[in-house]
């Protein structure tokens, strides 16, 4: 199991990744900033699970918390608005 690399707290970036094949993270998170809200556990990664790969190791997700605004820059309403996204580990990097 891969030991969590951010804290609740933490500034994030979503790779700027578009990979084929089945994904778990939203395309309009990615190459977006946000903060990790909680770490929500370790699980088997759903991206190899999708192709009935045997995943034994699990990797570390997170509730990353982005400002409506990040993610839609011309989002007009309350600016105190945000959006709250389950994001595992491999998806994210220091921002």
């Amino acid at each position: 199991m891969a030991e969590p690399r951010f804290r609740s707290g933490d500034a994030v970036r979503v790779r700027a990744s578009w990979p084929p094949g089945h994904v778990r993270t939203p395309y309009y998170t990615r190459g977006r900033r946000g903060v990790v809200e909680r770490v929500c556990g370790s699980f088997r990664n759903p991206e190899e699970l999708a192709y009935n790969r045997p995943v034994v190791s699990r990797v570390p997700l997170y509730r990353v918390r982005f400002a409506a605004r990040e993610l839609w820059p011309d989002y007009a309403e309350r600016a105190e608005d945000v959006v709250e996204v389950e994001i595992f580990q491999h998806w994210l990097e220091p921002a």
